[in-house]
């Protein structure tokens, strides 16, 4: 396929206060990657050097001007920084994430090192990578903390707008956004996670940039979708809808693209083309689905599961019961049981990226009694061991290991 095959002009939004003419889409390089440990130099092969190349130099000529990546995405940054002059582009926004810590001084070795493995360049948006807990929030805005080395590099030139990644809780997304600290956020929020509703307005009211993180990956392994999610979705293919669905929201201003090969590209550039069509396109489908959802597991769940339960460390065993009772929703709704096992598995292997633990711990360390005690202000709170349980026999059995703090 040549470069400019299956390719629109990407439009650009307005990245908040950044002022940044920002491509709706964004080129994520978490999966361009060799290997998600950082290799050597001598490590990496020509092949995948090669494949990287032709994923960045397609998606340049499609109109994917913004590219980021992390610190650690393994070698992504290496192969990035060696493939970024080979691929010119004048319009080109380059970032990158760091992850906070109690040590700005080892924050700063962090940043240098991602500056050098990306040849040198200027990081025209820098995230603080991973904003999950309280502390991490702590560390970077306490006096002699990592934002003030971020500050310093913007004097110096060599950083442009700062901003914040996370998968914390909502409400302390909304307390990053209110400290006025942040140019931009980058979040989950796409059709099968709205929960961070509330900091996509507050990102708004305060007028910073917003990134979506993942939509296809984490938005439900949308590459490999359930068949009842396909057919639910016709005539769109489900990254198609759940790309269409994000855009269509002005609030947000790009989305990215996890791509690993230069054809990943395509069904983000068809939802492209089709943007224009979003309020014709949508609706129908949004029905299905919802009608599909309130058929599997009836109004009254859907208006009501979530209420009452407690958090995670507050449940024995830290049986993450919001997370479990979301993936069963998935699953019995739309078949997403592919995604399910993939997140099921990952509980209690997460750490701050996704805390908690599984079912596995139910009727094995946690009694029945146990886990019903703190269940008390939930109107499910009978129905929910079961529940847990037959999730437990349809997806469970498989250890997830996190790859990456993405």
């Amino acid at each position: 396929m040549s470069d400019t095959v299956g390719c629109h002009a990407l439009p650009t939004r307005r990245f908040g206060r950044t002022e940044l003419p920002m491509p709706i889409l964004s080129l994520g390089g978490m999966r361009f990657q060799q290997s998600w440990t950082d290799l050597a130099a001598d490590a990496i092969t020509h092949a995948s050097q090669q494949q990287l190349e032709a994923t960045l130099r397609r998606a340049v000529a499609c109109g994917f001007h913004h590219v980021e990546t992390a610190r650690h995405y393994g070698s992504s940054e290496r192969q990035l920084g060696w493939a970024l002059p080979q691929v010119p582009d004048a319009e080109r926004i380059l970032q990158t994430k760091i992850t906070p810590g109690e040590d700005a001084a080892a924050f700063e070795q962090e940043l240098s090192l991602s500056v050098e493995r990306l040849g040198g360049a200027r990081i025209d948006l820098l995230a603080i990578h991973g904003i999950n807990r309280p502390d991490h929030l702590e560390h970077t805005l306490r006096p002699g903390g990592c934002l003030e080395v971020v500050r310093r590099w913007q004097q110096l030139g060599r950083v442009g707008h700062v901003g914040f990644s996370t998968h914390g809780p909502t409400d302390l997304i909304v307390e990053a956004i209110r400290t006025d600290a942040f140019d931009y956020v980058n979040l989950h929020w796409y059709y099968i996670r709205q929960d961070n509703e509330p900091a996509i307005e507050a990102a708004a009211q305060h007028d910073m940039g917003v990134f979506i993180i993942s939509p296809t990956d984490k938005g439900g392994h949308l590459h490999t979708p359930s068949a009842r999610l396909q057919a639910l979705c016709e005539p769109l293919h489900p990254i198609v809808f759940n790309d269409l669905f994000c855009l269509r929201d002005p609030r947000v201003h790009t989305i990215s693209v996890g791509a690993a090969r230069p054809d990943d590209l395509d069904l983000h550039l068809e939802a492209v083309a089709r943007l224009d069509q979003v309020d014709q396109l949508l609706p129908p489908v949004e029905r299905r689905l919802e009608d599909a959802a309130r058929q599997a597991l009836g109004s009254a769940w859907l208006e009501s599961w979530h209420r009452g339960l407690p958090p995670w460390d507050q449940t024995p065993g830290g049986i993450n019961v919001p997370v479990l009772l979301w993936l069963h929703g998935l699953v019995e709704a739309w078949g997403l049981e592919g995604y399910a096992r993939a997140r099921y598995g990952l509980l209690g292997q997460g750490s701050h990226w996704f805390p908690g633990a599984n079912a596995d711990p139910l009727d094995q360390n946690v009694s029945e009694a146990e886990l019903l005690a703190v269940l008390g202000a939930s109107p499910w709170a009978r129905e929910i061991p079961s529940i847990l349980r037959s999730l437990r026999t349809r997806v469970g059995g498989a250890v997830s290991e996190r790859l990456s703090s993405a």
